[in-house]
């Protein structure tokens, strides 16, 4: 598929995200005592992956299924934390290091706050300009920024001006709420016989997250019954798991979709990719939190012992929450960091995955999306097209999902929205997960996208796809 117009000229700060004002609020341990088993896992397995494009061909193979599982490195941080005063060279991290840094200077691993501090402001200068250069493929860089990708084609949808203005949310904080009006008409519409589906609709998908917890609290104190218990005894199937799933609380119902990704026989691995590799610092280090308060267990050993090898250190260095959220663009590091990718990819026998671990999870996504524009003029080939052909299977789809986010993270939902009604059958906890998380945050931008890259509306795909009330309530969120 041939996508418009990229690269844009210069990189826009990347939106808030999530928008200031609605960021999700930690639940307290035990506030949320879902039983184990909900919601019922609705739709059955993730359709095949496409012969093309993304997910990354050759499917998510179990754990285990990657060459040199070796081990995780020692605790104390990964890369090795600097000794307080500096940040160490890091002549184990990849082969072409020494070359584009001067002795003694590297990467740090990231401090304990939010975010990285060290990282160089962009420079004033024009683009190049660096330290010494090995010869590479393409000519790097020197002459005017190309206005396309070599070969005139996009390898994924570059996020329009008009979209990196502000993220939006087809849901909204109802004007006028009043929680114990909407905890009288949830009763009602589960009172005697039969269930008012479109009362429910009414009210749940109108509300914000926030407001649905205070009629939660409302119906309690109102009635002393638990609202989602009533609301499992009425409803059932995907009408079920999408009405619980809107009930829950943000950081929550990620967790509980993690825990419930590697619980039993199997690992669920795209619905690990698809949180901890697009989530920001603050909701990953939450998401942890709320892992172990809520299921007694921890995060990053349960990572550990349903992955293994180059994937599992993916999700353990996104699990950490400190990658660099710097909105500034550091025009030199990206010239650098594409040269490191391409000797520790496409310019030697092998590939140095260490190498592409450290720079995809510790960069801001900005930064990663100056690096991916570097390395198309210097490679003459897209950075995502490399990695497809330097790994597969689930680090594979993690690693793009990743660059994917730092080019357009709404075409990456909207993509992931796509597969997940594309062929026979529908995969409707991915459907689910992602219409009710991104519901606040930019679910307007992503029906905008889907309708750019597939010639079709999301409510179009949906309304051909689901039915019942279950369509209705889908519908109402999304909007049309």
């Amino acid at each position: 598929m041939s996508y418009p117009g990229y690269p844009p000229t210069g990189y826009p700060a990347f939106p808030g995200y999530p928008p200031a004002g609605q960021e999700s609020s930690f639940p307290p341990p035990g506030q949320y005592s879902y039983p184990s088993g909900f919601p019922p896992v609705g739709g059955g397995a993730y359709p095949p992956t496409p012969s093309s494009g993304y997910p990354g061909a050759g499917g998510y193979p179990g754990a285990g299924g990657y060459p040199g599982a070796g081990g995780y490195p020692a605790p104390g941080g990964y890369p090795s934390a600097p000794q307080p005063g500096g940040a160490p060279s890091y002549p184990g991290v990849c082969f072409f290091f020494s070359l584009v840094l001067p002795p003694g200077q590297g990467f740090g691993a990231p401090p304990s706050g939010a975010g990285f501090s060290g990282y160089p402001q962009a420079p004033s200068q024009s683009y190049g300009g660096g330290p010494s250069q090995v010869p590479l493929p393409g000519g790097f860089p020197g002459g005017p920024m190309p206005s396309q990708y070599p070969g005139g084609q996009s390898p994924y949808p570059s996020q329009p001006a008009s979209m990196t203005q502000g993220t939006q949310g087809t849901i909204q904080p109802a004007a006028n709420f009043d929680a114990m009006r909407d905890a009288e008409i949830l009763r009602k519409a589960m009172k005697g016989f039969g269930t008012d589906e479109q009362a429910i609709v009414d009210v749940v998908a109108n509300r914000s997250n926030d407001q649905r917890q205070k009629i939660k609290a409302a119906f309690k104190t109102m009635y002393g019954k638990d609202l989602i218990k009533d609301l499992k005894s009425e409803l059932s199937g995907n009408m079920e798991e999408l009405i619980l799933a809107l009930f829950m609380p943000p950081t929550y119902y990620d967790a509980w979709s993690l825990q419930n990704a590697m619980k039993g026989v199997g690992t669920q691995e795209r619905v690990l990719i698809e949180i901890l590799c697009t989530r920001t610092n603050q909701e990953i280090r939450e998401i942890v939190r709320c892992y172990q308060s809520e299921f007694g267990r921890d995060l990053e050993k349960d990572i550990r012992s349903d992955t293994s090898g180059h994937f599992e250190r993916l999700l353990v260095s996104m699990c950490q929450g400190n990658r660099d959220e710097n909105q500034n663009v550091n025009h030199q590091l990206a010239q650098e960091d594409a040269q490191r990718l391409y000797q520790a990819g496409e310019g030697k026998l092998g590939t140095d995955e260490s190498c592409f671990n450290m720079i995809l999870a510790t960069r801001s996504f900005p930064q990663l999306k100056a690096t991916m524009e570097a390395y198309s003029r210097m490679a003459n080939r897209d950075l995502l097209s490399s990695v497809g052909r330097e790994f597969s299977g689930s680090v594979e789809s993690g690693l793009k999902t990743i660059l994917q986010c730092a080019l357009n993270r709404p075409a990456f939902f909207a993509e992931r929205l796509h597969y997940s009604m594309k062929g026979a059958g529908t995969d409707d906890s991915t459907l689910v997960r992602i219409v009710v998380t991104r519901s606040e945050i930019d679910l307007v931008q992503i029906k905008q996208m889907f309708s750019q890259m597939y010639q079709k509306t999301l409510s179009t795909r949906i309304a051909s796809d689901t039915s019942g009330d279950y369509r209705r309530l889908l519908l109402a969120i999304v909007g049309q």
